[in-house]
């Protein structure tokens, strides 16, 4: 390739136009949101930036639009975030958008997933793909990989878990649709809370929840290795629990501490990043506790800045490169 053409890639990516659908940017953490990171490394690159929220999504007579504001990020735990006023625009006229809204996975979640594949269909470049993030759940997709994967069960029948509980003796229960370590319970051998556990958890047999079995290596932390582009970052934030708890979550009170990818690591991420990719994941976190996948976050992956700030890393800039390539 000659230094002109590469020039003119170049001169090409100048002026693009990224949307971010979010939480309210307001109450974000600047040290610890990857959201914040991803829009810095597309100002940097001299990309505009707009930002909405679900609530500002409308479509009339089929055309995808939102109310969007021009933003000025900052890498400032005082200041990060200058918004223009709203302005009413197609989806259609900006390069691409960062699906980037917190679980719950519910239907109002799916319904914005419907605004973006609209806006795909008209040539809009939308990651992660709208279709992927319907089709991939966090929790059950780890079933697409058993050889990567502990002991799963996934059933509302509560003799079910008990036949497992019996087997395996140590297992965690967790909802399918849960983030940040909510309502996710141990039960251990001679547990006298099984059957209420069971019961709230599974709503009387009415709900589908997840058992596997416990990983004792969680004292050594939850590792999250973001994948980008079907390629693992070089480290892993390896969540480690706090004192008493059995959960590595951030948000449950765990501490972040970067690690190299063990040779383990990589092959769990070498075997999942490339079907992520295929499917139009280009930004993901591959949950890892010891030797084994637990979840597989698609929907907003975060713990880049911890990287970032621990490793000397860019993996914002990381994945406007490979946003890049596509645009």
């Amino acid at each position: 390739m000659s230094l002109d053409s590469i020039n003119r890639q170049e001169l090409n990516q100048v002026g693009k136009k990224i949307g971010v659908l979010m939480d309210p940017i307001e109450s974000i953490k600047v040290e610890k949101d990857t959201s914040l990171a991803m829009m810095l490394a597309a100002q940097r690159r001299g990309w505009e930036i707009y930002y909405f929220k679900r609530q500002d999504l409308f479509m009339l007579d089929g055309i995808p639009s939102a109310s969007l504001q021009a933003a000025t990020l900052y890498d400032d735990k005082n200041h990060w975030v200058d918004l223009q006023e709203k302005q009413d625009v197609p989806l259609a006229q900006l390069d691409c958008i960062l699906m980037r809204l917190d679980p719950p996975f519910d239907m109002d979640y799916v319904f914005a997933t419907y605004f973006l594949q609209r806006a795909s269909d008209l040539g809009v470049l939308v990651l992660n793909n709208p279709a992927a993030l319907r089709d991939i759940n966090e929790k059950v997709f780890t079933a697409w990989f058993p050889e990567c994967c502990p002991p799963t069960l996934i059933t509302s029948d509560a003799e079910r878990f008990r036949l497992f509980h019996q087997q395996h003796r140590d297992i965690i229960v967790k909802p399918l649709d849960g983030m940040g370590g909510a309502s996710i319970f141990r039960l251990k051998p001679e547990d006298p809370n099984v059957s209420v556990v069971l019961e709230t958890m599974t709503n009387f047999g009415n709900r589908q929840i997840m058992a596997q079995r416990y990983i004792p290596e969680i004292t050594e932390g939850d590792k999250r290795i973001l994948v980008v582009d079907g390629e693992p970052v070089s480290h892993a934030l390896a969540r480690i629990p706090a004192a008493g708890e059995t959960r590595g979550n951030l948000a449950a009170g765990g501490r972040g501490v970067a690690v190299p990818l063990s040779d383990r690591d990589r092959q769990i991420a070498n075997t999942i990043g490339p079907v992520l990719a295929e499917k139009g994941v280009l930004f993901a976190g591959v949950d890892v506790i010891g030797d084994w996948v637990t979840e597989i976050n698609v929907t907003s992956p975060t713990c880049a800045r911890e990287l970032d700030e621990q490793c000397g890393l860019d993996i914002g800039a990381q994945f406007m490169d490979a946003i890049a390539e596509r645009l």
